[in-house]
């Protein structure tokens, strides 16, 4: 479904994702894991067109992902960045409204999945989103990518900073989201989470991809040379 081909970006003279290959197969949740600082993120934001990058390419479907941002997710991303970066000051709602944004005007509509899969936004849909908890914030945030009814839906660090038992029911929601046909790509450097909802993975290291394959492949020999700190 996604493929990115010999992508290359910098910042300045900083060499940060160096000939990256990486194949996203459709209904399969695929993770991007290694050490902080080694390029993860930045692979996310290339993919999303959000830094620019020097060659390469990104294929979603059958065609070249090209222009801003805006213009990917219209074909059918969902984005969840780390940090989760919702609007503080909107409430619950109005933070969901924003992810229809790139949807024809006939279509923007809230799909009821949203709620079936996080009741606690439809009881708190009047509630500010700066007053959840990290848990309640994160669940806000996957909402919003959902409600333009993706096809592929990346996620950074979704278990970053949120309780165990939030850990544990956003490990239930990708595992019932690729169970009704989506395709996942994330960051995620919790071991547990990961043998749990991924089906395979990749691991950076120094702005490349060292390692790549099916999830129960991931041996202790890779732990320790690329995810131990």
């Amino acid at each position: 479904m996604l493929e990115v081909q010999k992508l290359n970006q910098f910042y300045g003279q900083s060499h940060t994702l160096r000939d990256i290959d990486l194949h996203v197969t459709e209904g399969l949740c695929t993770c991007v894991m290694g050490r902080n600082g080694v390029g993860k993120t930045t692979l996310l934001r290339a993919i999303l067109g959000l830094v620019p990058t020097r060659s390469g390419e990104v294929r979603f479907r059958d065609g070249e992902l090209t222009g801003p941002a805006e213009r990917r997710c219209a074909r059918g991303i969902g984005y969840v960045p780390q940090g989760r970066q919702i609007f503080p000051l909107l409430t619950v709602e109005e933070n969901l409204a924003i992810g229809l944004t790139t949807r024809p005007r006939g279509k923007r509509r809230l799909p009821s999945l949203i709620h079936e899969l996080f009741p606690v936004l439809k009881e708190m849909k009047s509630r500010r989103g700066g007053d959840l908890s990290g848990g309640q914030q994160q669940q806000l945030a996957i909402g919003r990518a959902l409600a333009l009814e993706p096809e592929l839906l990346i996620l950074d660090e979704p278990t970053e900073g949120i309780q165990p038992s939030v850990v544990s029911e956003i490990a239930d929601v990708v595992t019932r989201l690729k169970a009704a046909g989506l395709t996942v790509l994330l960051v995620e450097q919790k071991l547990p989470f990961v043998r749990k909802v991924v089906d395979r993975f990749a691991i950076m290291d120094r702005g490349s991809v060292m390692a790549a394959g099916p999830v129960d492949e991931l041996g202790d020999d890779l732990i320790r040379e690329y995810l131990t700190v």
